[in-house]
């Protein structure tokens, strides 16, 4: 855990809260973006997966569905991945729209201090454009993880269902961090639809949501790179008497 995460867990403890487990490995969870070659076990995932699957969900609708990857399945889908990444660059287009079309403030400023700490860690000039198509090909290799998870839901549910689909793969990360793995959730799959869903056997009412890369982190992280607001810039009480 970062020396971030242990202020705030640190600071939790001075007004009186033990320190809590669960805190711990919400607060352990990051986007690991480098991952070492141990394998993990098709059982460690089931056991995530398993536990995972108790996410709240509207009329226990369960919305989601997940295809592991592991092993030459996963080399094959990456390799399709990143063909169509280097040489399809115009022919690939996600069947939703994950961000805004503008920004207003705060989060405008939000993300580009996102790209401008993120490429700085890695050394990237934002002017670079070779160097960051690179960094983002990683990206179709599940960042050197062992397990690659492709995420789905069925189209013919609503907006709320995608809350349902958000709280089991929150489950996911932090049941990975629960066994000493981290993970990175990556909505760039969804773009490549057309190239997953013959190669996983995807049915048509399912649409690709996301994929999450998981396993053991090449190195443990010192802190936090991305910051989170204080709590007073998104939580408002009424009725409290202290």
């Amino acid at each position: 855990m970062s020396a971030r995460e242990e202020v705030v867990i640190e600071q939790d403890a001075a007004c009186g809260v033990a320190r809590n487990p669960i805190d711990e490995v919400i607060a352990g969870r990051l986007s690991c973006r480098e991952f070492s070659g141990n394998p993990v076990s098709r059982s460690t995932v089931e056991q995530i997966l398993r536990v995972a699957r108790f996410a709240p969900s509207g009329a226990n609708v369960q919305p989601w569905h997940v295809y592991v990857l592991a092993g030459a399945a996963k080399a094959e889908v990456s390799a399709a991945l990143l063909h169509a990444y280097e040489n399809e660059p115009n022919e690939h287009v996600s069947e939703y729209q994950y961000y805004a079309s503008e920004f207003p403030q705060p989060y405008l400023g939000r993300r580009q201090e996102f790209g401008r700490l993120f490429y700085d860690s890695l050394g990237i000039a934002q002017s670079d454009t070779a160097a960051r198509s690179r960094q983002t090909a990683k990206n179709f290799a599940f960042f050197g993880a062992p397990v690659g998870l492709i995420v789905t839901i069925d189209r013919r549910l609503a907006m709320g269902s995608w809350l349902d689909l958000g709280m089991f793969i929150q489950n996911v990360m932090l049941a990975a961090v629960g066994r000493g793995l981290q993970s990175c959730p990556q909505e760039t799959f969804a773009k490549y639809h057309r190239i997953l869903r013959p190669a996983l056997s995807i049915p048509a009412e399912q649409m690709v949501a996301c994929g999450i890369s998981m396993g053991h982190p090449r190195h443990q992280a010192r802190a936090r790179l991305m910051p989170r607001a204080d709590l007073e810039a998104f939580a408002s009480f009424k009725g409290f008497e202290n």
